[in-house]
């Protein structure tokens, strides 16, 4: 019912249309001022397997979140629980915002409204960070007229209950001066459910546990921005973002357990109180010297993240009565600064030399305090953890004849420590250097095709929440715990590309030593079992990915196939199999009559046999509808995994322990999306030379 009455009422607002007056000939200037060509922007764009989206001028631009946008795009998922990203074939990415490295939380403060549009770079250059073997690119908005322009939007959303997402976007251009701001409020209700069903067969116990939780969430999103053009080349900006988010929920769990001949049936009830509060600085400047045509940027950023959990935790064994069994309270906080500069020099010959450093320094805090009501102790932890990467790179890029190449070498030293206070001496006490070379060559055969030969190597580091102590309380047999013995995983790779027009297809080979993957640890004095990473021995893979853009009158789509075979190895975990399966994905657009856009995308994964691992197959389609009015007012109808499929399933055998998971989220939703643009554009008093869309950090 919900959704016709809002399909009606955009066809009704639609319906009134608008009356075209002619223009009287007399009042048409001799003098012309300005000619704008202006041609249909394609949404979806491919070079080299490198994936670009226009999101400011597609019926993206409505999705209310960034995350839910990144989830949309081909290869990219976003995981259930929403902490990480990854690009199918390339684990987890780099994500970069214009010109400076962020994270999870970043992406959780940028406003959709801000950005213009998104790039998935498979082989970055050894300009980024070493750690990564792919970047997410987002570039944000920048006018190049004098202008003002504010956007409010609403979001309502209908999922298992319902979710509210209300944005207010401004900016103001005035000859060299930009000025943005942003702000929403959010009040979310996500649901999640979780079970495991597990066997220790040397401990001779069986147990399995069923859990669901209701989340009441407030969010408090808010930014601003200064962009300061100070000529042709050279400009200065400074941004802060932040992210309030408060939470409070009900987890409830119900577990068997048996162990030898003793079992019991428990019902777990906890309490949460939980707070996650973001905040992000940068400060740039860029500068071109003329006399040496080289141009210079340096950055400056500062992060801090700051989250606390409160749980009251109460157990019913075989339906006795309910009794209180911990009062836990933990706190973890960040903070990281971070300093680089890039210096560029171009050359007559099509040739490009480029250097740069990065510094950067993150100190992290984790307090642990658990009260334990059957013997009234508490138990106090509190862990120090300090981690200085110091990093330099040069590369040279250019074209000989009908080959285009780019080498470089990126060094970094990265120096770790971490403490318990009641420990005399470090327990984490790291100093590693590691050195990163990266080339591609590029065939040109003629026009419309080319092949490319990529070597990288890179390194993976487990953020720093997975590097601190900290437990969460499943039942009396089960936590999940994080672990700061994590070490980096290496990386190499060699890829190969053939381009035809707007269609690739790329063959790759990666090897990976210590990578990070759930492992199970048995107490057997406690009859405690923790779930948590660890590094495992190696991986090995090979992918097959093709690209495949499309256009016929109306409908335009994208299709991305990726044909991957991994096989992930450990001398703790039995080996199941390893057989190939494919990652398919597809975006269609439709520009129907009367100013409606139609998008269709969907993607999907088969069973998936990873050697150690077995997931099962995962098939979502995504709908919406789209159509802008009366100039200002944009409707965007939209039906988020229409087949409301949303079981992930994952069975393995690691440390005697053999388990199968099942996790789901309340995916399925149906959304209303109304915005409202007003302000202003005149003419620029201030020209611009460069034109090009392209980022400087490519």
């Amino acid at each position: 019912m919900i959704k016709i009455i809002i399909i009606a009422i955009c066809l009704l607002v639609s319906a009134f249309g608008y009356a075209q007056s002619e223009t009287p000939k007399d009042s048409i200037s001799n003098k012309l001022e300005e000619v704008v060509i202006s041609a249909k922007a394609k949404t979806f764009s491919n070079q080299n397997g490198n994936i670009k989206i226009d999101v400011a001028n597609s019926v993206y631009n409505s999705v209310p979140n960034t995350l839910d946008l990144l989830s949309k795009l081909p290869t990219i998922i976003i995981s259930s629980d929403k902490e990480n990203v990854s690009i199918v074939g390339k684990g987890t990415p780099l994500i970069y915002i214009d010109n400076q490295r962020v994270g999870m939380n970043d992406l959780n403060a940028l406003s959709v409204d801000d950005i213009k549009n998104i790039e998935i770079i498979q082989n970055p250059s050894a300009k980024y960070e070493a750690e990564g073997r792919a970047v997410i690119l987002i570039t944000r908005k920048f006018s190049k007229k004098d202008s003002f322009k504010t956007d409010i939007s609403e979001v309502a959303s209908f999922k298992k209950r319902y979710n509210n997402y209300l944005g207010f976007n401004s900016s103001f251009k005035k000859n060299k001066l930009e000025w943005k701001a942003n702000f929403n409020y959010n009040q979310l209700q996500p649901w999640e459910n979780h079970s495991i069903d597990y066997e220790i067969a040397n401990a001779n116990i069986v147990s399995d546990y069923d859990v669901e939780a209701y989340t009441k969430r407030k969010q408090y999103i808010f930014g601003g921005g200064l962009f300061y053009k100070i000529n042709e080349d050279d400009y200065f900006s400074f941004s802060i973002n932040s992210k309030l988010q408060k939470d409070t929920f009900d987890i409830n769990t119900s577990t068997y357990n048996k162990k030898d001949k003793v079992e019991n049936n428990v019902v777990t009830f906890s309490d949460n109180d939980s707070n996650k509060d973001f905040v992000n600085a940068f400060l740039n400047y860029s500068k071109k010297i003329k006399a040496i045509d080289t141009q210079v940027f340096t950055g400056l950023q500062y992060s801090n993240f700051d989250q606390g959990l409160w749980s009251e935790v109460e157990n019913n064994f075989n339906d006795t009565e309910f009794g209180l069994t911990q009062i836990r309270d933990q706190k973890f906080k960040v903070g990281v600064f971070l300093g680089r500069i890039d210096i560029e020099k171009k050359f007559k010959n099509e040739m490009k030399f480029e250097v740069g450093g990065l510094y950067s320094s993150a100190d992290s805090k984790s307090d642990f305090d658990i009260f334990y009501s059957e013997t009234n102790k508490n138990v106090l932890s509190h862990y120090d953890f300090k981690e200085q990467n110091l990093a330099g790179y040069s590369q040279l890029s250019g074209k000989i004849k009908k080959v285009d190449f780019s080498v470089g070498i990126r060094v970094e030293n990265t120096n770790v420590n971490g403490k318990f206070k009641t420990d005399l001496l470090p327990l984490i006490d790291k100093n590693y250097t590691n050195f990163f070379p990266k080339a591609e060559l590029t065939f040109l055969i003629d026009s419309t095709k080319s092949i490319s030969v990529n070597y990288a190597k890179s390194i993976s580091r487990p953020n720093y929440s997975s590097l601190s102590q900290g437990t969460t309380y499943i039942n009396p047999y089960f936590l999940y715990g994080r672990n700061i013995n994590l070490d980096p995983t290496i990386i190499n790779e060699i890829s190969s590309t053939f381009q035809y027009h707007d269609k690739s297809v790329k063959l790759s080979y990666y090897q990976n030593t210590n990578p990070v993957y759930n492992s199970f640890i048995y107490d057997e004095e406690q009859n405690i079992m923790t779930f948590k990473d660890i590094n495992f021995d190696k991986e090995t893979g090979f992918n097959l990915d093709f690209t495949l853009p499309f256009t016929y009158r109306f409908w335009t789509t994208t299709n991305s196939l990726v044909f991957i075979l991994e096989k992930i190895e450990d001398k703790s975990a039995m080996f199941l199999a390893s057989k190939p399966y494919l990652y398919y994905y597809s975006n269609n657009e439709f520009k129907l009559p009367k100013g409606f856009t139609l998008t269709v995308s969907g993607w999907g994964l088969t069973k998936q046999n990873k050697g150690v691992f077995e997931r099962n197959e995962r098939f979502i389609v995504d709908m919406a509808l789209s159509k802008s009015f009366f100039k200002n007012w944009n409707c965007t109808l939209t039906c988020n995994n229409v087949f409301n499929s949303n079981i992930e399933e994952e069975q393995f055998t690691i440390n005697n322990v053999s388990s199968k998971a099942r996790y789901q989220v309340d995916w399925h939703e149906i959304s209303i999306a109304i915005k409202y643009s007003f302000g202003k554009i005149k003419d620029s008093q201030f020209k611009e030379k460069n034109v090009d869309d392209s980022n400087r950090i490519r």
